[in-house]
């Protein structure tokens, strides 16, 4: 088994923290989530993580305008330059202390940071490689306390404008203008959210967050803005520093002193007055506005408040255009397209993102991850689909149209649940007891209660069905695992005793084999039919476990009480997934009972137990900071978790999730994993693309012999040495070039050992070419001619024939759907003839009545003509 398993997708969570940002046409929507960005394609209804991590949780996110670059920042100030093209990182750099916002220019050339006080602009990355990406160019200082705002700059960056929270708004020019190097608004009486500049004008619109709008209004057009020759010496970074005063970073100084600059002779400076003022909250019905956004070109503002409401108003006459609630929690940010027309909302509280559609109000994306930690995942038998459930008490599926809860299983007597599993033929539901130490069977059509086994004299801790005989696996903590029989009424067929308390338990997909997971770290191996154990793996050195904050020993002792709590076996059945509580995942292999390979599912250290080591500047004489009492008493202290507590006590002020990972499943088809863990549901799969794999090389397996063989037709010789080769563009290359009327001939002539691998590669071709009849046609023969070979290695061929079948049924799904469709619109276009038939009718039967009326008065008048003559 190859192991080229990599990071591919992070699901379940949508949104943690910081500002969300649209992609250039306006069709997707790109979101930080924890340490990773998730991009999110609203046209095609697909998402994608990218591979790029930072070292703590990103709070400021900022795009280039041509939709190229990326700077991520996470909470201590380190950056990242990503490519989006390439999905890779460009440049490293740290700001040293915390963002507030950061912003491109318009024109891709600079970008503005606001940390502290201070307002930073530096030279954006070009296309040419530099030994330093980020160039600083200027530093603006004025407000006395920390910026929370830039606001998005001036179409031709002349200028640009920063919050903050002494209640002023800053006006600096990014150029050296004579009449505007910076300039002071106040007319606010609270913190700044919000600040835009008016389009094609200095006119600005600000928002704070008591819910103010003020207008302001400057006397001073775009192209009256006037270059200076000369820097004054304050901007040369020429001022005196006082003692012990932090140096500053090189580049031109701009200070603003509180009063206005002066005028020079023959100039006249730049200058606001306030045109009107607008209150949000007139009628005392919302919280505090916390994010606002403008777009220009429409002239809307939407604003954003802890209530879970927000508005939509027109401006400069601030026209209430729309107002709706959309959450019961804050909400953090607010983005709107290029186009307008969707806005996009973020509820860190609750792990909400939002995409509203104003014009006809409706969502055009709505997801809330796990309001809680995920505790299990499963796979559907074809992998198309994911159900994780959550300590929140919500089960979600992925890549489903539409869920919903059909029925509630209880039990007799209440009882607390720790387990859950259900038999491969979906008729039998399972659930574990942790307080009565018993398992109760469910039937999933009536929902009634067919069974309660008792035995077990510890709470049961795992459940798990054989896939081949309807034999139910149960461990518990008395350190026995029961198997049940369903056809000899439940009996206890066998009892395996364990060295310690049994904490997972996992069938083989071939039934033949049994995997238990012990608190002493240790994974066993036995067989169901004689009960014996057949060998162990020792984990508990695999896991390296970190220490937290609040530990008082160190990692090394704190990981001899630590274990695997999930294990899975992998498609085939020849390896063993297996995690725990620490940030690692191991898969062993079996015959061989050693350590294949660890994945590191998150380097997040926002997180808890991430790092084997304490910081050293967290450290003083009387130990962790962390443990250091700095409450004035009364319960304002730092309180220890109880014994027993695992997850941290949710209601503290400050809280630090812990890493750990709850649940591994291997999917179906063999191709990918997936791992629940703190910050989400992480899937990792093969990448092909990337590892170079040939089967039985030599030198004359070369891509010109393989053209060779084609240029002379010899079909089946050519698609061997492709599968020698291992490179899938050439092997597509020699598949589409076989005639459809030879594909049964070359499938008869294929080896045995070929034929798996065929399969393979048609199952993954499916998935992203075209050519849905032709591959089809490929698979229709091989499954007709090498059925009964592939069936006697049922076990082996599974994954490739899920696969496969996952491929099909995907394409199957989409042919539906447009078929209903053609039939839908042809049924209604034969109704809509049809009507119009039979008012063609009607009209016609009007018009030859009419006109026999009009013959008739006509042959009347005519008589009485006759008659008069006569």
């Amino acid at each position: 088994m190859k192991f080229a398993y990599r990071f591919s997708n992070l699901l379940g969570a949508v949104y943690r923290h910081g500002n969300l940002s649209f992609s250039k046409d306006g069709n997707s929507v790109i979101s930080p989530v924890g340490n990773r960005v998730s991009v999110f394609d609203l046209k095609n209804n697909k998402s994608e993580t990218l591979p790029v991590s930072t070292a703590k949780n990103i709070t400021c996110v900022g795009l280039s305008p041509d939709g190229n670059l990326a700077i991520l920042v996470d909470e201590d100030g380190a950056a990242l330059l990503i490519s989006l093209i390439t999905r890779a990182v460009l440049h490293h750099f740290h700001f040293h202390k915390p963002v507030a916002s950061i912003r491109f220019s318009p024109d891709g050339r600079k970008f503005v940071v606001t940390k502290e006080n201070v307002a930073l602009m530096y030279h954006a990355p070009g296309r040419n490689r530099e030994f330093n990406a980020f160039v600083l160019d200027k530093s603006y200082y004025g407000p006395y306390d920390e910026t929370t705002f830039t606001g998005p700059p001036r179409t031709c960056f002349m200028c640009f404008v920063v919050g903050s929270k002494d209640m002023s708004t800053w006006v600096f020019g990014a150029e050296r203008w004579s009449n505007l190097i910076y300039y002071s608004l106040g007319g606010h009486k609270d913190i700044m959210v919000g600040c835009f500049f008016e389009k094609d004008s200095l006119d600005l619109y600000t928002v704070s967050q008591d819910g103010t709008l003020c207008v302001w209004e400057s006397d001073t057009e775009l192209d009256g803005l006037v270059l200076r020759k000369t820097r004054l010496p304050a901007e040369r970074g020429e001022e005196e520093r006082g003692e012990g005063e932090e140096e500053e970073p090189r580049g031109e100084v701009i200070r603003g002193k509180g009063e206005r600059p002066k005028e020079k002779q023959g100039t006249k400076n730049v200058r606001y007055k306030q045109r009107s003022k607008h209150f949000f909250n007139k009628e005392g019905d919302f919280n505090n506005l916390t994010a606002a956004a403008f777009h220009k070109p429409t002239h809307i503002l939407v604003t954003g408040f802890a209530s879970g409401i927000f508005h939509l108003h027109e401006l400069p006459e601030f026209n209430l255009i729309h107002s709706l609630s959309i959450s019961d929690q804050r909400i953090a940010t607010v983005s709107m397209n290029s186009s307008g027309d969707w806005i996009g909302f973020g509820c860190s509280g609750l792990g909400q993102l939002l995409v509203w559609e104003w014009q006809s109000e409706s969502y055009v994306f709505k997801q809330q991850g796990h309001f809680n930690n995920m505790a299990a995942l499963a796979y559907s038998p074809d992998g198309q689909y994911i159900a994780t459930g959550g300590d929140d008490g919500k089960v979600k599926l992925l890549y489903l149209h539409r869920y919903r809860n059909f029925r509630t299983f209880t039990s007799p007597r209440p009882a607390q649940f720790s387990s859950l599993a259900v038999d491969p033929s979906g008729d039998l539901v399972s659930a574990g007891a942790q307080d009565s130490f018993e398992v109760f069977i469910w039937s999933m059509q009536t929902g009634r209660l067919l069974e309660v086994l008792g035995g077990h004299e510890g709470p049961v801790s795992c459940l798990c069905f054989s896939p081949v005989q309807s034999i139910l696996a149960s461990a518990s903590w008395d350190k026995t695992v029961r198997l049940w029989d369903m056809m000899d009424s439940w009996q206890t067929t066998e009892t395996l005793r364990l060295t310690s308390d049994g904490l997972a338990v996992s069938y083989r997909p071939d039934g033949q084999e049994l995997a238990v997971a012990t608190l002493d770290g240790e994974i066993s191996f036995w067989n169901p039919q004689s009960a014996n154990q057949t060998g162990s793996v020792s984990g508990r050195h695999d896991l390296e476990m970190g220490r937290k904050e609040t530990d008082k020993i160190t990692s090394k002792q704190s990981a001899k009480g630590k274990s695997f709590t999930s294990l899975c076996y992998s498609a085939d059945g020849e390896s063993i997934l297996a995690g725990g509580q620490s940030k690692f995942v191991c898969i062993y292999n079996i015959r061989e009972q050693i350590l294949m390979k660890k994945f590191e599912i998150s380097c997040n250290l926002s997180l808890d137990a991430m790092e084997e080591f304490l910081d050293r500047r967290k450290m003083t004489e009387f130990g962790s900071l962390a443990l250091v009492d700095e409450g004035v008493g009364d319960g304002d202290g730092v309180e220890l978790s109880l014994p027993g507590v695992r997850k941290g006590d949710m209601s503290s002020r400050h809280f630090k999730p812990e890493i750990r990972v709850s649940s591994i499943r291997f999917s179906p088809t063999g191709r990918s994993w997936a791992a629940t863990s703190t910050e989400g549901l992480l899937t990792y799969s093969l990448d092909g693309a990337l590892v170079f794999d040939p089967y039985d090389l030599d030198l004359d397996v070369t891509p010109a012999s393989v053209r060779r063989q084609l240029r002379q037709a010899e079909w089946a010789t050519a698609i061997v040495l492709a599968f020698r080769l291992n490179e899938t563009a050439l092997t597509q290359e020699v598949l589409e070039a076989v005639p459809h009327h030879q594909i049964a001939v070359v499938c008869g002539s294929l080896p045995d050992v070929y034929v798996e691998k065929l399969l393979g590669f048609i199952a993954s071709a499916l998935e992203r070419c075209g050519h849905l009849q032709f591959y089809l046609s490929w698979s229709q023969s091989l499954l007709t001619q090498h059925g009964q070979k592939l069936k006697t290695r049922s076990g082996a061929v599974l994954p490739t024939i899920q696969s496969l079948q996952k491929s099909i049924q995907k394409h199957f799904e989409d042919l539906s759907k447009l078929c209903d469709w053609n039939m839908y619109t042809i049924r209604y276009a034969v109704a809509l003839s049809k009507q119009r038939g039979v008012k063609r009718t009607a009209g016609d039967a009007l018009c030859d009545k009419d006109q026999s009326e009009d013959s008739e008065v006509m042959s009347e008048a005519s008589l009485e003509e006759t008659d008069m003559l006569m």
